[in-house]
């Protein structure tokens, strides 16, 4: 993960802390998206803090996140920004799912459920859904096998 991806996923984390309280992201979910941008070089104050809580300190999480969003101007949360978040975050899972390091399945879920739906399901995005819908029908290795060549085909084109 690169720092470019690691500030999107932040980005898509404040956008879900706006959100509705089941969409919300959990305090531990924070921290490990915290020490990722820690990691990929992504510098503050209080996201360095946020990274290094310990299980029992998690309460302070949505604190530090909300400190940690505004020194890095993640904050206010703009619509083209956001969108350009969740693309980035669409890439990478793809990549992940390309290079194996995330579960297509998981990934197709991801890539659906964070940037299609809600980036009103763009053409470029529109294989992920569809091989999601069928997935019922198809089963999870055929759903994996769409999903493998929907992250192949976005990620050439990208």
């Amino acid at each position: 993960m690169d720092a470019t991806v690691a500030l999107s996923l932040l980005r898509l984390a404040a956008a879900d802390l706006a959100g509705a309280a089941w969409q919300r992201p959990s305090d531990a979910r924070l921290v490990e998206l915290a020490l990722d941008a820690v990691l990929a070089g992504v510098e503050s104050p209080s996201l360095t803090r946020l990274a290094g809580l310990a299980r029992g300190e998690h309460r302070e999480a949505r604190e530090l996140f909300a400190r940690a969003a505004e020194e890095l101007g993640l904050v206010p949360l703009l619509p083209d920004v956001l969108d350009a978040a969740r693309w980035e975050a669409a890439l990478w899972w793809a990549g992940r799912i390309v290079d194996g390091t995330l579960d297509p399945v998981e990934g197709l879920t991801l890539i659906v459920r964070e940037a299609a739906a809600e980036l009103d399901y763009p053409a470029r995005l529109r294989p992920f859904v569809d091989a999601l819908a069928d997935a019922e029908t198809q089963g999870p290795d055929a759903t994996g096998q769409a999903a493998l060549a929907a992250a192949r085909a976005f990620v050439d084109a990208s």
